[in-house]
């Protein structure tokens, strides 16, 4: 089980890294003004989001339902069940960015980079939140 919960980890930091970035290039993206740069940009994103975003969202909910699996207990708690709201919330909020980057990659993104900004906040406040419930447990 500690294998499991620690490759567990490293999807879910893997998962939030990439949920961090993704954003910031929107930011940037947003902001180009070149064709060079946008084009890049279409790359960049499609690459992180489909080479790494996606895989360890995958993964960190695979691994984390094995984990309830081989510990079904966790489900009499409250915080499971808060948590597994917030995890839905940012697997939803992942399919956000792709509609984002689907506007991108057509050239048809109306946002600009101070919503993407605000956008990218998000899935700090998802994370700060998860990590409670899991550390604290609150109920």
């Amino acid at each position: 089980m500690l294998w499991i919960k620690a490759f567990h980890i490293i999807a879910v930091v893997t998962w939030f890294a990439a949920l961090f970035y993704l954003p910031r290039l929107f930011v940037y993206h947003a902001m180009a003004e070149d064709t060079v740069s946008r084009e890049r940009f279409k790359i960049m994103e499609r690459k992180l989001y489909r080479g790494i975003m996606t895989p360890s969202m995958i993964a960190t909910l695979v691994l984390g339902f094995w984990l309830v699996y081989l510990n079904p207990a966790w489900m009499k708690g409250g915080w499971m069940h808060a948590k597994l709201l917030l995890v839905f919330l940012l697997v939803g909020y992942h399919h956000v960015c792709l509609v984002y980057m689907k506007k991108f990659a057509a050239d048809a993104n109306t946002k600009s980079h101070v919503f993407y900004r605000w956008f990218n906040e998000v899935p700090v406040v998802l994370l700060i939140a998860i990590v409670v419930l899991v550390v604290v447990k609150p109920f």
